[in-house]
């Protein structure tokens, strides 16, 4: 650890910062040009790999770790995800994708300022080692996260916080969210078979028919929420798709549904388990079919570290960027498994121009401006300080110090 950090030292990490920016924003183009779906980013990898041209590990499933700084001791771990989503991008850009899956979720945004961080603190000294975790599958099951906090690897390099950064459409840009506690719920996907008798659709009297069952089912799954849960406690079941049959004149032997649960209470989330499959099955019999559900546990509640959110404000705040209002959600995201091992801090940071139609994650039009590239790279940087204090402590000089070196 370099020990000898003065104010203007410190503080002009920031400005070394915002020379790196050009190179990432280029980086951010070319991921974003060709985007790899969960389980292939080997590419993506590759491209980051080869920009920062520093010793690696490449991870088992996928990913890797470059650690910048010392080469032992202590650890501020950095994530930023590889995958992109199987969306179909509209923007009309000289950079957008050129195939059918996009980046739709800023994940090429958190990439570029990760490595924007990571080459800041190569060339000016770490006042900690900073951890790079380039994370595959955080959009699919099995969790790229939990690869990571499984993998012998990670441990080794005695990680004493993690930090995430995330575009936030709902955020004005230049603001950020830095929250404790729970800030994303639980997410659990199910599936449901409901099994009939098929027929003819003029005889609905000789078949047991799967599709009413399952729309019955689907209302009746809905109240499980709307009557057996507080009210106080965000709970969303959403049923994503169905399937079944292929003829308008035929009562077709089974349906298939798809959904995904999600809770911010333990109790709720493992009681609910347990009513969409008896709900499943007793729906089911009254239509005369028979039905099976099965639960698959997703991420947990990602529950920020209140001692790192306090922190990073602090930092974020006097680098520039803009509180804002305390920022939770019902999306998810497999960071929480972060939050299982060390304490972890996910922090939002605003992309939104105000527009009450603007595109938002997962959508086609989504694409945040260059600009948030240094947002996100400056919420990394203030929050890996904040961690090297508050977690670590390393003693730094006042963050007020940075208020000068604002970008606005």
């Amino acid at each position: 650890m370099d020990s000898v950090w003065t104010p203007d030292r410190l503080a002009g990490l920031f400005g070394r910062l915002q020379d790196q920016l050009p190179d990432a924003v280029e980086l951010r183009h070319r991921i974003h040009r060709e985007p790899r779906l969960s389980g292939d980013e080997a590419d993506t990898t590759d491209a980051v790999l080869d920009v920062l041209g520093l010793p690696h590990e490449r991870l088992p499933r996928g990913g890797a770790l470059v650690r910048v700084g010392p080469a032992d001791g202590p650890s501020i771990a950095i994530r930023a995800e590889l995958d992109a989503l199987p969306v179909v991008e509209r923007n009309d850009v000289a950079w957008r994708s050129r195939s059918d899956v996009m980046h739709a979720c800023g994940h090429d945004v958190h990439v570029a300022g990760a490595v924007a961080v990571a080459q800041t603190l190569q060339e000016a000294g770490a006042p900690l080692a900073m951890l790079l975790v380039l994370q595959p599958r955080e959009e699919v099951l099995p969790s790229g996260a939990r690869d990571v906090v499984d993998a012998a690897a990670f441990h080794r390099h005695d990680v004493r916080a993690v930090i995430g950064v995330h575009v936030q459409p709902r955020l004005a840009q230049g603001c950020f969210a830095a929250t404790a506690g729970p800030v994303n719920a639980a997410a659990d996907q199910f599936v449901v078979e409901v099994e009939g008798r098929p027929g003819h659709a003029a005889y609905p009297h000789l078949t047991a028919d799967p599709v009413v069952a399952a729309a019955d089912l689907i209302g009746t799954l809905q109240h499980l929420i709307s009557r057996q849960v507080d009210p106080t406690n965000p709970t969303v079941l959403t049923i994503g798709s169905i399937q079944g049959g292929n003829s308008p004149n035929v009562v077709p032997s089974a349906v298939r549904m798809t959904g995904i649960l999600r809770t911010f209470d333990e109790h709720d989330r493992t009681r609910l388990h347990r009513a969409i499959e008896s709900t499943a099955t007793a729906v089911a019999e009254v239509h005369g079919c028979e039905a099976r559900a099965e639960v698959s546990l997703g991420a947990p509640v990602l529950d920020n570290d209140p001692t790192l959110a306090t922190a990073a404000a602090i930092w974020l705040e006097h680098a520039g960027l803009a509180p804002a209002p305390p920022h939770r959600s019902c999306g998810a995201d497999d960071f929480s498994y972060f939050c299982t091992v060390c304490p972890s801090l996910m922090v939002f940071t605003g992309v939104g121009s105000g527009r009450p139609d603007e595109p938002g994650l997962h959508h086609p039009d989504f694409l945040p401006s260059d600009e948030t590239v240094g947002d996100v790279a400056t919420a990394m940087l203030g929050s890996y300080l904040g961690a090297c204090e508050s977690v670590a402590g390393i003693d730094l000089p006042d963050a007020e110090t940075f208020s000068r070196y604002t970008r606005r």
